[in-house]
């Protein structure tokens, strides 16, 4: 054999053996060290407990001063509750392949309101195309708000608290005992591909919650749960939602805002390209009656597709869902700066389009614009409520919308 082709044959090997390194966990794709939980001694068997073994290789991601990923291999893992806590030293990637399971006994969340718990982090990625199961459903029988009034005492499925400059991605969310994702505190995070599923009658599984975060964006996320499949909170700002299918679930919502003293104001929403199908509720903002002060603005809902939804287009600013509020003294939260444009399909329910605003701080610049929406029913056609609100109309109509001037 020629020097050549020995060197050739040398070089060969040298790319096979790093090939099997990448692939045996020990250098990324990218550069990175990858360490794999299953190397340190999570049995993945859907029955031994693998949180500690989970942390353990997080805390060793965390603290590497390279940028590095934890890979939950293929397999079934019992876990939880688990905290990935930061700072880190470097960006840590969790690659999540497998499907992690929490324990059915809500003794076990007694030390954290959430099962998986992200905090304080900066430069986070989550990925790869596994799964996060609450096994939520003994849980459900237990949220009875009406009654006892208990409905956060549940675990939230993956709540991010004070999570900067991140990207979740290619993940799924299964019967959460409570919401399914939260984002609190949060700046510049990216959800982008995430699955959420849930049965219809799981009570306050909000899909995706965001409160109190700045710079969020929600792309192409497909969901199906027991309530909001979208719902912000006070202090939502500067929030993109595109490409989400949502249903069954109570819509996509701003709110509800005013029930706490010192809220944040809810500024610079914008919900475009979505698809509702047998939801509770379409695209809407409340607000409780008898509130303290407060402000939403700038929320912009466009391009938005509804199928037998029930009240596609709503403002309800005497939100009440359990009949314990002060219902005549109205809500100070102060709506502004809204539009519906380009809103399309068939409403469950005859009232298509509600805008109840306060009678103390009624709605102010309001837009609504070709609104396209038919009654799915065999009696009359679709109509509109409106109270307290002017809302300027413009573009193609196919229902009279209250009686406001036409641009």
């Amino acid at each position: 054999m020629g020097s050549k082709m020995m060197a050739r044959a040398a070089i060969f090997l040298y790319l096979l053996s790093l090939a099997a390194a990448m692939r045996t966990g020990g250098v990324s794709m990218i550069g990175q060290a990858e360490i794999d939980v299953r190397k340190f001694g999570a049995k993945a068997d859907g029955r031994s407990d693998d949180s500690q073994i989970i942390v353990n290789a997080w805390n060793k991601a965390c603290t590497s001063p390279s940028p590095s990923t934890v890979v939950i291999s293929k397999g079934s893992y019992l876990a939880g509750p688990l905290k990935f806590q930061g700072p880190c030293k470097a960006d840590v990637n969790l690659k999540v392949e497998g499907a992690v399971k929490a324990p059915a006994d809500l003794n076990k969340f007694k030390s954290q309101g959430s099962w998986v718990l992200f905090q304080n982090i900066d430069g986070l990625t989550l990925s790869g195309g596994g799964s996060f199961d609450g096994q939520g459903a003994a849980a459900w029988k237990e949220n009875n708000c009406a009654q006892t009034g208990k409905c956060n005492s549940l675990p939230t499925n993956l709540q991010f608290t004070s999570i900067n400059n991140s990207h979740v991605q290619d993940i799924t969310s299964l019967n959460s005992k409570l919401f399914h994702v939260e984002l609190l505190n949060c700046n510049n995070v990216t959800l982008q591909h995430v699955t959420i599923d849930a049965p219809e009658d799981s009570l306050n599984t909000d899909g995706i919650h965001v409160g109190r975060s700045t710079g969020v964006n929600i792309i192409g996320a497909d969901i199906r749960t027991g309530d909001d499949c979208v719902s912000l909170g006070d202090g939502s700002q500067q929030v993109h939602i595109e490409g989400v299918t949502c249903g069954p679930g109570h819509g996509i919502s701003v709110g509800s805002l005013g029930k706490y003293h010192d809220e944040q104001p809810v500024v610079g929403v914008t919900v475009r390209n979505c698809t509702l199908t047998n939801t509770m509720n379409g695209i809407r903002v409340k607000t409780w009656p008898n509130s303290p002060s407060g402000v939403a603005s700038g929320m912009h809902f466009e391009d938005i597709t509804v199928n037998n939804v029930s009240t596609p287009i709503l403002i309800d600013q005497n939100y009440c869902p359990y009949n314990n509020c002060q219902q005549k003294i109205p809500s100070k939260v102060k709506i502004s700066d809204v539009s519906f444009r380009n809103i399309r399909g068939t409403s469950a329910t005859p009232l298509a389009v509600k805008l109840v605003c306060s009678r103390g701080v009624p709605c102010q610049k309001v837009e609504l614009a070709d609104i396209n929406l038919r009654y799915n029913g065999r009696n009359g056609t679709a109509t509109s409520q409106c109270e307290n609100v002017k809302p300027t109309i413009a573009g193609k109509l196919s229902l009279p919308i209250c009686a406001g001037p036409r641009s």
